[in-house]
């Protein structure tokens, strides 16, 4: 079931135990059971979530949820008791039920004191970045509000964090959040995923099971790339989200959608709607409040904030400590991270692995991070000298650079000798100086480009045009975010 997080199991009940331990590591969870005091003690150590399944105990279930707010709890017992943190009875010992239940403890999270919730923003949302600022006021905005929200922006912007501080400072922060990723399940199954089935409702169905929506009640429902999902789904999707009600797969009984919906995507879905990939109607239901994430190359003034949030992350797991000096930190700064925040999550763990213990310095970073100062170039040899005859060649006067663009347009395969080259002619330097970096970058972004489009998109073709290698030009053009398509 993929149920990642711990399990206590607090019973006098030795039969009843006993058999919840042998379902538990059956489904491969982590669970502790006992029924004595220092078992109290030890989960008000755990910081973390911690699953409770009571049974008879020293201490009334009432207490247990008042004392051990932070945790979710699941009776053994029917009690009649009602909390936020007590997330049901599971009547029968099955391993279906139990399943339920525990889905619904792993996305649920305890409620924040209203004192606490604008702190809590920020541990959720790291970033001090003006865009930032503007993504957690829109947050602040729409969270007390039954709206739904369209959350956009690249994949690896952190889309889900968004979803998830929006559902912690909602009037649904009681009730579960629930995730799905509508792209990463088969279509056949993503209806029966979202809605649950009856026993008997297809082959293989032996019991019913309820789905995404049932299992959000009261909370939250995260829809995760919604661009993927398919058209005959979109259609369905939105007859729920206009009557707020749905049936399970083989059933006939309607059941109430009391679920607030995130959805997200890093497609284009206007441009999908225009390809008629998208349903329109369905895009103006859940995009009632838009909210775009940010970029990381749009907001590098945060990588600061980002490391040190990522180190302590990955400190646990890696048993070690790791820093990065200011230079590195200014290089990673000068990368425009295609991967987001993902990226930038990735190569903090890689070197944890690399340099664990250590200061991390601009040259133990993987070559394309690392973006070095005049200073520095003073003292590293350039590791691209082999380029320096492609680039002499850029320079020319103004009429033999318009002969020879035209020439590049209508290029035409000739042999190595036939092939006269150009004396490099440097451009006139203004009175006003000249900044010889940047105008070296803009030379070389054109020329790439006007490569690439000589020579259909083929980087292969195009290094050689270049007289570069490919491996080269491959990292140019990440340096620089062309694509092959342009």
């Amino acid at each position: 079931m993929g149920f990642n997080g711990f399990v206590l199991i607090m019973d006098h009940n030795q039969e009843r135990r006993s058999r919840l331990e042998a379902i538990l590591s059956f489904m491969q969870v982590k669970w502790r059971s006992g029924s004595r005091a220092e078992d109290q003690t030890w989960l008000q150590s755990q910081p973390q979530n911690v699953t409770v399944l009571v049974g008879d105990t020293d201490i009334s279930l009432p207490q247990l949820l008042n004392t051990f707010p932070h945790h979710a709890f699941i009776s053994l017992k029917n009690t009649g008791c009602r909390a936020g943190n007590l997330l049901g009875t599971l009547s029968e010992l099955t391993y279906d039920e139990l399943t339920s239940l525990l889905t619904q403890a792993q996305y649920w999270q305890p409620v924040r004191p209203s004192n606490e919730q604008d702190a809590g923003l920020q541990q959720l949302l790291i970033g001090a970045s003006a865009s930032m600022k503007e993504v957690k006021n829109l947050i602040r905005q729409v969270a007390g509000k039954p709206a739904n929200v369209l959350l956009l922006g690249e994949s690896g912007t952190g889309k889900e964090v968004i979803a998830r501080a929006i559902h912690a400072l909602s009037l649904q922060a009681e009730g579960p959040f629930v995730p799905i990723n509508c792209g990463a399940i088969p279509a056949e199954l993503l209806e029966s995923e979202l809605f649950g089935h009856e026993k008997g409702a297809f082959t293989g169905a032996v019991s019913a099971r309820k789905g995404r929506f049932e299992l959000a009640e009261g909370g939250t429902l995260f829809l995760d790339e919604i661009g993927d999902m398919p058209l005959p789904m979109q259609v369905k999707l939105l007859r729920v989200l206009q009557e707020r009600t749905f049936e399970r797969v083989g059933g006939t009984r309607p059941i109430e959608a009391k679920v607030r919906v995130i959805a997200a995507t890093h497609r284009d879905l206007e441009q999908m709607i225009y390809e008629q990939r998208f349903r329109e109607d369905l895009y103006y239901r859940l995009n009632v409040f838009p909210i775009e994430a940010p970029p990381l190359r749009q907001r590098q003034d945060d990588i600061p904030l980002l490391l040190n949030e990522l180190i302590a992350r990955h400190r646990l797991t890696h048993g070690a400590d790791l820093s990065f000096s200011a230079d590195a930190i200014a290089s990673l700064q000068s990368w425009h991270w295609p991967g987001n925040v993902r990226e930038l999550s990735n190569l903090v763990e890689r070197m944890f692995i690399l340099c664990p213990n250590l200061v991390v310095q601009p040259e133990d970073l993987p070559a394309k991070y690392r973006f070095l100062s005049d200073e520095q170039l003073v003292v590293r040899s350039f590791d691209e000298l082999d380029e320096r005859d492609a680039l002499s060649a850029m320079f020319q006067s103004g009429d033999e650079q318009a002969e020879d663009e035209a020439d590049f347009f209508d290029f035409q395969p000739v042999d190595d000798m036939e092939l006269e080259q150009p004396e490099p002619v440097a451009p006139s330097l203004s009175p006003e100086g000249v900044n010889l970096k940047k105008m070296l970058a803009n030379i070389e972004m054109d020329m790439i480009g006007q490569a690439l489009e000589v020579n259909d998109g083929v980087v292969a073709r195009a290094a050689e045009h270049l007289g570069m290698r490919r491996t080269t030009l491959v990292e140019k053009m990440k340096k620089y975010g062309i694509n092959r398509d342009m």
